[in-house]
């Protein structure tokens, strides 16, 4: 198209066309109302006559609101359009709004933008709009571009056409709608100038500015589609500002660019709105000053922001090897881990697709492409294990485990790729070894066995296996020996720790085999107990060589004697072969003599022959030789106990193990030996009740006196014990109950210990351990204190412990919600107290701790007998007309103790609870006549005084009236009551003047019974105070109270259309 004049002479236009201007936006005439409703808040300018321009534009327009598709092919028409406003004709053939100036079709098109400021959100016409509004600026930028030729391109301004004049226009005068006070006129004026920002390439300076500050105002508006809106746009700018930092040296300007990102950072970290955190996380520009921030969204709360870090931001981020060792391992951890399905199915998805591609060097995918799968590379997964630190990753409860369990079901084809070779097997490494142990750990867990052949065609046999294992744990001993020999050597330690890793992961391969045949069997057999005896041999591959000694022995109590017999064998032979290599001792000291090595100095001990006496740093060697022997003969002996389950006194092996190491080392000066030791004994006392009651004073001096840690493991052996030999050890032991309660309220002296007795207690109440009603009681209440005092605000193991066990306590079973409501009151007054003794001036008591209000509605709710379960009933279902007896002796309580000597304050806060109280016709009749005579009593003394307090006895009051006049009428003769209109009422007693409420009479006749009052549904009073109050079924709620309730309306409709 050759180059035109942009500058049209000035000339009057006669040509005015007398159709009708369809402007309307929407098909459907509610949006022409909606509109007209919101005209108000925009500023239109007045309504000319119609012409041919107008009804080009408009109809453009209406067509674009219909679909997307095309949308193109009405850009170009709109194009010609402004063409033939704003350039000379280059033909003969003339348009219609070839009579037109440039200034009209600005107006027009402004008059068109303008009536899709008042749609709301949820009319898909005014995303429709504004994506072809953008588009159309975009496509006539390109083609005043084209227009303008190669002439301007070095040029240091921006051009000025006709399409910027009309961008400059179309933005000038939505500005100030931004500020509108409608929302919608807020939210549709921040989204078009959002996009335009992203839909053109450059704009003017001015109204860069102009468009910056405006957008940062809208960041903090009250609306979060608004904010949404704002963001987008101020994105993209402050990427645009971040690149133009890197390239200038005003100070000025980079201020401006660092305030606008420190700005949507704070946005990105603090903004309530989901939606508002998330337009950010994909939006924000990827630096090093933002990357932080951004991977700090995988722990968001909203479960799809975090998803969004997974799918979106780590894929744009190119290579992850850029990121750090430490990131990468939390990133996977917390995706792998997170409680949505769809965040773990991203991240997992992210390690097997992207970043093994990377390791791969396969080119990152193009955008909106497809990404390139490469073969199976076992060199490139190699490297993705090493990236993630396997080493360290790959242990128990690592993440590595879950990572490659989901590499292996998404990638079948590395799956039947990988091949286990001889060379495989004699090379390995770290990362390979941990392929092969994943590989076999999901073949034989995942599938019901479907991958059973695959991995027995892929792995070698038991022989084989057990000939690699002796190679590598013969490499590892020498490793440790030279590691002895060369302390300061890093590399020495570092090859320790990966033949370490080695032997592990094929001990765990191990565990897996069959061991059907018996040449295979016998050689594992032999090499492992040989391996047990090995002095140097690291703590972990001890436990594991246990476990597979154990798993090839028989099952059978023969076969448990067995493996106890080998195990103590090779303790001897730890123990015999250090004796050997310490000097000045005498030859003939065997095993058993370790009874002496721990003793206390007083015990008698064996005399040794003439030694030469020791220097003071060969006699601290020796003693440090000594405690080693004991910490790695007492390990041996707890794994082996941890695979034990026979009764201890049927096994002379584990008696003579008992008398001969384990007591001693109880009984031993020397700290670590005796932490052990106990360790030991309280496995011990597992498999035999006897031991167990005579050593529970033992555990619970060690609590008294030991440190956190040993307070925390005599506390996890004393609930061991009570949970294998039943909770009658807590009964004949008094004092073993005031140990847990003290370790539930050691608070921030020990906030551990008191997070370990948690975890213990929540075990012993929900496994139903304890039986004892009164030692039951006594944990419950200290738990409920202990989740709402102030004391355990920062121990936050003890509040999400509680915060699972509470509820599913209580709505488990009706003996536990009966349990609960036994202790709830007195929790509350302990928890009354508490408040009580907070000081207000010292800090805010409301950030300390819960109203007690609150307090109360949880006691009330955890004892709803409708959330309790039912068998046969589907937890989702509707609950009607369930029994309540648990809430009707809770009323009784709460009358009782109203009743009682505490003070004014705490009845006011226990007589809120009787209005919350579910009450059913279906409770039993003996006690809900029972409770509503306590309740018409307590009418009658009139002993609660503050209104709220007493419209909640009211309310509690007619329920139960309505219930027991059914009961009577069920009760009277059929026959007789069958011909006279009856109409079940509340025996409410007549109220006194004092009591300030107002209760309307109805007179109704039952059965020819008294003359009875009832409270009408809802009636509006003025107090004499002149406080307004309305009346709710017997309810008064004053206009400066607001109660929280957890419960809904306490009456349901049935009880309402017996009326």
């Amino acid at each position: 198209m050759p180059a035109r004049t942009s500058m049209r002479s000035a000339r009057t236009s006669g040509a005015v066309s007398h159709k009708s201007s369809v402007s309307n936006f929407n098909p459907r005439g509610s949006t022409a109302s909606r509109a007209s409703a919101s005209s108000a808040n925009l500023d239109i300018p007045p309504e000319t006559p119609d012409n041919a321009l107008r009804t080009q534009v408009s109809s453009v327009f209406r067509e674009a609101q219909r679909t997307t598709a095309s949308h193109r092919k009405l850009a170009v028409t709109l194009r010609k359009a402004q063409e033939a406003c704003c350039y000379e004709p280059t033909s003969a053939k003339k348009s219609a709004a070839a009579d037109f100036e440039e200034d009209d079709f600005n107006t027009e098109f402004l008059r068109c933008v303008l009536r899709v400021m008042p749609v709301k959100k949820s009319e898909g016409v005014g995303e429709k709009a504004i994506r072809f509004i953008g588009l159309f600026l975009r496509h006539a930028v390109d083609k005043d571009n084209e227009v303008l030729g190669e002439a301007d391109q070095d040029a240091s301004t921006m051009p000025e056409t006709p399409t910027t004049r009309l961008t400059a226009h179309l933005i000038e005068n939505v500005l100030p709608l931004m500020t509108a006070k409608d929302k919608f006129v807020r939210y549709r004026s921040t989204q078009l100038i959002s996009h335009i920002i992203n839909s053109l390439d450059a704009i003017d300076d001015d109204l860069f500015q102009k468009l910056r500050q405006g957008l940062l105002k809208r960041i903090r508006d009250k609306e979060a589609m608004v904010r949404v809106q704002a963001v987008l746009g101020l994105g993209r700018l402050a990427g645009n500002e971040a690149e133009a930092k890197e390239d200038s040296d005003d100070s000025d300007y980079d201020g401006a660019a660092v305030s606008l990102l420190e700005k949507l950072l704070e946005v990105l970290q603090n903004d309530p709105s989901a939606d508002v955190r998330r337009s950010l996380l994909v939006n924000l520009p990827i630096l090093s000053n933002t990357l932080p921030f951004l991977l700090e969204r995988a722990r968001d709360q909203d479960a799809a922001t975090r998803r969004a870090v997974y799918s979106r931001l780590l894929p744009a981020l190119g290579d992850f090897r850029h990121l750090s060792l430490s990131m990468r391992e939390k990133l996977l951890r917390w995706g792998l881990r997170d409680r949505d399905e769809n965040v773990r199915k991203a991240a997992g998805r992210l390690f097997r697709e992207r970043w093994i591609e990377d390791c791969a060097g396969t080119p990152p995918p193009a955008e909106n492409g497809q990404a390139e799968v490469s073969p199976p590379n076992l060199d490139a997964l190699l490297e993705l294990l090493e990236r993630i630190d396997v080493v360290n990753s790959g242990v128990e409860n690592g993440v590595a485990l879950e990572a490659m369990k989901g590499f292996w079901e998404g990638r079948p084809d590395y799956r039947e790729a990988i091949a286990f070779d001889d060379n495989f097997w004699e090379t390995l490494s770290a990362e390979s070894v941990f392929v092969a142990r994943s590989f076999n750990d999901f073949c034989r867990s995942e599938g019901n066995g479907k991958y059973e052949a695959l991995v027995e065609e892929k792995l070698p046999e038991v022989t084989k296996v057990a000939f690699f294992l002796e190679r590598y744990i013969k490499v590892l001993i020498d490793a440790i020996k030279r590691a002895d020999e060369m302390a300061s050597e890093e590399d020495e330690e570092e090859d320790t720790v990966e033949q370490e890793f080695i032997v592990e992961q094929l001990l765990h391969i191990a565990l897996t085999l069959d061991y059907s045949d018996e040449v295979g069997r016998r050689k594992m057999f032999a090499l492992l107990r040989q391996t047990l005896s090995i002095p140097e041999l690291p703590d972990e591959v001890t436990k594991l060589t246990v476990e597979v000694l154990r798993d090839l022995s028989a099952p059978d109590a023969a076969g448990e004697k067995e493996f106890c017999s080998i195990v103590l064998e090779a303790v001897a032979d730890v123990h015999d072969t250090i004796v050997d290599d310490m000097q000045g001792d005498d030859a003939d000291e065997s095993f058993h003599s370790a009874r002496s090595e721990v003793s206390s100095d007083t015990t008698p001990t064996k005399k040794r022959g003439k030694t030469p006496e020791l220097s003071e740093e060969e006699a601290a060697k020796k003693a440090i030789k000594e405690i080693m022997i004991n910490m790695k003969c007492l390990h041996i002996v707890q794994c082996m106990l941890s695979n034990v389950a026979g009764n201890l006194q049927q096994n002379d092996h584990l008696v003579s193990m008992l008398n001969n190491l384990v007591v001693p080392a109880v009984r031993s000066h020397e700290a670590p030996v005796r932490e052990r030791g106990l360790v030991c004994l309280g496995l011990c006392s597992l498999l035999d009740r006897s031991l167990a009651e005579e050593n529970l004073t033992l555990f619970m001096h060690f609590f008294s006196k030991g440190h956190t840690a040993l307070q925390i493991t005599a506390l996890q052996i004393l609930t061991d014990i009570l949970n294998v030999h039943g909770a009658q050890l807590l009964s004949s032991n008094p004092t073993l109950l005031k140990v847990y309660i003290k370790a539930l309220r050691s608070g921030s002296k020990a906030p551990e210990v008191q997070a370990a007795a948690t975890v213990a207690a929540s075990k012993l109440l929900l496994g139903r351990v304890v039986s004892d009603h009164d030692v039951s009681a006594e944990l419950l209440k200290t738990l409920v204190v202990a989740y709402f005092e102030p004391a355990s605000s920062g121990n936050q193991s003890v509040r999400q412990a509680l915060n699972y066990f509470l509820p599913v306590f209580c709505y488990s079973r009706a003996e536990n919600q009966d349990l609960m409501r036994t202790v709830a009151l007195d929790a509350l007054h302990t928890l009354y107290n508490v408040r009580e003794g907070l000081d207000d001036d010292d800090a805010d008591v409301e950030d300390e701790m819960v109203s007690l209000a609150t307090i109360g509605a949880c006691l009330v709710d955890w004892t709803d007998p409708r959330k309790c379960y039912s068998p046969g009933v589907s937890a989702d279902a509707e609950k009607k007309n369930v029994n309540s007896d648990v809430h009707l002796d809770f009323a009784k309580d709460i009358i009782d103790r109203l009743d009682g000597n505490c003070t004014k304050e705490e009845k006011k806060i226990i007589a809120a609870l009787l209005g919350k109280l579910y009450v059913s016709p279906t409770s039993s009749e003996d006690k809900t006549r029972d409770v509503y005579a306590d309740v018409c009593e307590a009418v009658d003394a009139q002993i609660i005084s503050d209104a709220t307090g007493r419209n909640a006895l009211y309310k509690i009051h007619v329920s139960l009236g309505k219930i027991v006049n059914n009961l009577d009428a069920a009760a009277a003769d059929p026959a007789a009551a069958g011909g006279v209109f009856r109409r079940s009422v509340s025996r409410s007693t007549s109220v006194g003047v004092e009591d300030k409420t107002i209760m309307q009479e109805e007179r109704t006749v039952v059965m020819r019974g008294p003359q009875i009052k009832e409270e009408e549904e809802e009636e509006e009073e003025e107090d004499m105070d002149g406080t307004m109050r309305t009346v709710v079924e017997g309810t008064v709620v004053e206009g400066s109270v607001v109660e929280d309730s957890l419960v809904d309306d306490l009456l349901s409709e049935e009880e309402e259309e017996t009326l």
